[in-house]
């Protein structure tokens, strides 16, 4: 496929083309249908909506508050009334306003604060708040504000004005491709390479975009669901391609033609592309395990932009490396390719020296990354679920404000009222008895409307208050059962409290669900029970360490001024499957892509601490890289204007920062250099029974030039194969980069030849059991050589060199 995909280059790229084009039209031409669907079965909450639709069935449009304060005096002047009631007046006369309820009219009292100073209208749209025009909203406020003078304040608030405060559509996402472009131009020395993953990554976030806005007008997808696809898509769309071309590049330096190189990269990478992507979708598959209705078009939406971003990163890509050829180098590589000829691409001496210092000190390295893990974790245990509204706002937003008057002027819990839904009509004594609960501030019965009876509850404390929880609970529980009537508490409060139970209640399982088939892919790509179980204990960190800074920045309030986040408060209900989903995905992701290269090097040398280290030297910086990409593009998701959005993108980014830096670079290697051999423990008898499977095949090494290299022996893989490997080293323990170590027949012909990594490290290969010479040089360091009996498996032969020192072997 990708040999078809590179020699018809135009073709692929003029499908994708119209693909994002036609995607797009058809998009725009059908419109946003996006269904904000909270169904929570067999809860409080859910009854009462139920019957609250009965009660009324026409119910209008998006429902938003004009708030308006005067300094001095009362709202009831006639200097703030005759500014305030012609603009409420031409608000009620715009098109796709449906009604306008001010204060001024007969059963205005109770839409004016008891001291006089603040009163509210209602302003009730023909649409829901999503299908509301901007243009119309930017009317309703610009008319509103106009009416503030000096002591005079107006503001507004309501899920329509939230849309007309956001920035432009797209600043998160361009913010995160220009950081990404940054850190790709710095990894990669080149233009051509850097734009690759961005176009790439476009293309496939594009499609997906498009594709889960049209599936919403065939099935419920909430607008969180574009949301998250566009973040988890610009992520995963970028490392892929990152991962692929990293690869591409490398076969082209050591002397392979583009078009092999990429038929290569995408025959290695590009399998453990599919895998990471696969493991990606299950997560977020493990979500649908809850039977929150609310989640499963964010499964649409998410896993659809995943696949079409895989699906980018395989055929795309190496259409678009076809174009390029050589140019995918940068231009000093392309003149030391032609000037010195085909290089094996050398691991930079900080990966190489970490991943020796990991080899050296793995206990140290272990608790070090324990205790720090473990401290980020701790501010979990104060973790609140609960619903996230308007007074989360940044204290300068216009909806911010007018929650804050309101809480001002009618009490905190005016911004989240109660309803005590009754089939039938609601009691004297049940009326009574709610008032005189304790946390009520106001009660007001509404007449019957369809045999349904509604008692608006005002609590005395704020909807993000524990006290507004315990208020439900005693009304469920003790008050609505004393009072002898079927009836129900509703409202975005009672809502947000039972999502949270049910989130709580059913996490266990979701937790079990993704982890086992976390366990059960990776036992089937490893051949290995360790290796699975390690990485599930590692995600199981990652989540409480990321969740403890999430709790940290926006439950305790640190760091969110700086991040103009607005106020503290409880986590969303609805975060912790979806983060968890995400992020158990993308740490499979580098949990492939680093124990793949272990995995290759272990089959070839039966060595663990030599395929620990090899693979941690030479997947780290790429692993690393592919991790700033994501920290900057989640991070960016902070400018959205969104604040559930800001917190998904601060938890992911931490989840991400930690489980690259800390979890896969430094306590994955250091427990596996702990266990030893026993990382790759497989029972024999599940061995025989599992089938193979090859996440990343092992790439063939191109020969060198002048190697002289017969086939079936240096290089070979053939049953008699084996090698020779170990450190090249100073008198002082040093090691010796760059030594020239060459393995020859007894006659002196030479079989193989390879510069020793940073670390020092070598590895030659032997074609076949027997006696050779093993020569080792490095200016200033002498050179040495000794005869090496190699029988039936790997030989460890370590290499000491001192100065001026010559030895000869006959």
């Amino acid at each position: 496929m990708a040999r078809w995909c590179y020699r018809h280059r135009l073709v692929v790229l003029l499908l994708w083309v119209g693909a994002l084009l036609g995607l797009g039209v058809s998009a725009s031409s059908a419109g946003t249908n996006y269904a904000e669907v909270f169904s929570l079965p067999d809860t409080d909450s859910k009854r009462a909506y139920d019957l609250m639709e009965r009660a009324f069935p026409d119910r209008a449009g998006d429902t938003d508050t004009v708030v308006w304060k005067v300094e001095e005096g009362s709202v009831r002047d006639d200097s703030v009334r005759s500014r305030i009631e012609p603009a409420l007046a031409e608000i009620g006369r715009m098109e796709g306003v449906g009604d306008v309820t001010g204060p001024y009219g007969e059963r205005g009292a109770a839409q004016v604060s008891e001291d006089g100073r603040i009163a509210y209208a209602q302003v009730t749209f023909a649409e829901q708040a999503d299908a509301v025009p901007k243009e119309l909203v930017r009317d309703v406020v610009d008319t509103a504000q106009d009416a503030a003078r000096d002591g005079l304040q107006v503001e507004l608030g309501g899920q329509a004005i939230t849309r007309v405060q956001e920035p432009p559509t797209g600043t998160a996402e361009l913010v995160g491709i220009l950081a990404a472009a940054v850190v790709l131009f710095v990894a990669f020395g080149s233009l051509f390479a850097m734009l690759l993953p961005i176009v790439v990554a476009v293309f496939g976030v594009g499609t997906g975009m498009f594709g889960t806005q049209l599936m919403g007008h065939v099935t419920d997808v909430p607008e969180l669901a574009s949301l998250l696809a566009t973040l988890i898509g610009l992520g995963v769309g970028i490392d892929y391609a990152l991962f692929i071309v990293t690869r591409h590049r490398r076969g082209i330096l050591r002397g392979a033609d583009p078009e092999e190189a990429a038929v290569t990269a995408l025959d290695t990478s590009g399998r453990a592309v599919l895998f990471a992507g696969g493991t990606v979708c299950i997560a977020l598959a493990g979500m649908l395990v809850t039977n929150l209705r609310f989640l499963d078009g964010v499964v649409i939406g998410t896993s659809l932009t995943v696949v079409l971003s895989v699906l980018a990163a395989v055929t795309l890509l190496p259409a678009l490396l076809g174009l390029l050829g050589h140019r995918v180098l940068s231009r000093r590589q392309r003149r030391r390719l032609a000037a010195r000829g085909p290089q094996t691409e050398e691991v930079s001496g900080l990966a190489a020296r970490w991943s020796a210092t990991v080899e050296r000190r793995p206990r140290s390295v272990a608790v070090l990354a324990v205790v720090l893990m473990a401290a980020l974790a701790l501010p979990l245990l104060s973790l609140r679920l609960g619903t996230v509204d308007q007074g989360n706002d940044d204290a300068s937003l216009t909806t911010r404000q007018a929650y804050d008057l309101l809480a001002e002027g009618f009490g905190p819990g005016f911004n989240g009222p109660l309803q005590v839904v009754v089939d039938g009509e609601a009691s004297d004594a049940l009326v009574t008895a709610v008032r005189e609960t304790e946390g009520v501030a106001q009660v007001a019965a509404v007449p019957p409307a369809n045999g349904v009876s509604v008692i608006q509850v005002i609590p005395e404390t704020s909807p993000q208050d524990v006290e507004t929880d315990r208020l439900i609970d005693a009304l469920r529980e003790d008050v609505i059962p004393e009072a002898g009537v079927e009836a129900h508490v509703g409202g975005v409060t009672a809502v947000s409290k039972d999502f949270a139970s049910v989130t709580g209640d059913r996490l266990p399982l979701f937790i079990a669900t993704i982890i086992g088939l976390g366990f059960l892919l990776l036992l089937l790509a490893f051949r290995s029970v360790v290796v699975p179980l390690t990485a599930a204990l590692m995600n199981l960190l990652a989540a409480a360490a990321s969740f403890g800074v999430l709790v940290a920045v926006f439950q305790w309030g640190i760091g969110l001024d700086v991040l103009g986040l607005g106020q503290e408060g409880p986590i969303a209900s609805f975060l912790p499957i979806i983060m968890l989903s995400l992020l158990f995905g993308l740490s499979m992701d580098y949990q492939v892509f680093l124990v793949s290269r272990m995995h290759e090097e272990w089959v070839h040398t039966r060595d663990n601490a030599r395929a620990v280290r090899v693979g941690l030297a030479e997947t780290s910086r790429v692993i690393n890289s592919a991790a700033l990409i994501m920290v900057c593009v989640f991070l960016a998701f902070v400018l959205s204007g969104d604040y559930g959005a800001a917190m998904a993108g601060v938890g992911l980014a931490a989840a991400v920062a930690l489980d690259a830096f800390i979890l896969r670079t430094a306590l994955v290697p250091a427990v596996m250099h702990l266990l030893g051999r026993s990382n790759w423990w497989l029972p024999a008898g599940l061995d025989k029974r599992l089938p193979h499977l090859a996440v990343e095949p092992r790439e063939d090494a191109a020969p060198q030039p002048g190697a002289g290299t017969p086939a079936g022996e240096a290089g070979g893989r053939d049953a008699g194969s084996s090698v020779v490997h170990g450190f090249v080293r100073t008198v002082d323990g040093e090691p010796v980069e760059g030594a020239d170590v060459t393995l020859l027949t007894s006659g002196g012909r030479r079989l193989d030849r390879v510069a020793s990594l940073a670390d020092g490290a070598y590895i030659v290969s032997v074609p076949a059991p027997g006696t050779y010479l093993l020569a080792a040089a490095a200016a200033p360091h002498g050179s040495r050589a000794t005869r090496v009996t190699v029988t039936d498996g790997p030989l460890v032969h370590d290499v000491e060199l001192a100065p001026g020192e010559v030895d000869a072997v006959s």
